[in-house]
């Protein structure tokens, strides 16, 4: 059996590469719609959506238990009324909606 089995790998490491795939890496073209961000990177006008809709932080993230969880206040968008906290692991990435260039920045 390790001969019939060894004949495979050496196979399988020597195999051709065509000339035309030679030295191409895939393209990079697969973004995400929407750009992830830490969460202490959240920006005030960040748009988030969930099941019950889009929301949108209206104050800059906080990070509590000694760094690891991290707060932000977010309303429905067009319900000032609608305020709520959400909460993150500092390390996970979340998907926003961000206005392009320097809009609202003083």
């Amino acid at each position: 059996m390790g001969h019939s089995g060894l004949s495979r790998l050496r196979t399988e490491l020597t195999r051709d590469i065509s000339p035309g795939r030679a030295g191409r890496r895939p393209s990079k073209k697969c973004e995400p719609a929407e750009p992830t961000v830490l969460p202490m990177e959240l920006q005030v006008g960040d748009r988030l959506a969930n099941e019950t809709g889009e929301w949108e932080v209206i104050a800059p993230p906080y990070g509590t238990a000694g760094g690891r969880i991290v707060h932000a206040r977010v309303q429905r968008i067009g319900e000032p009324d609608s305020w709520a906290i959400w909460n993150w692991d500092v390390s996970k990435r979340i998907s926003v909606g961000r206005a392009s260039g320097k809009e609202g920045k003083g």
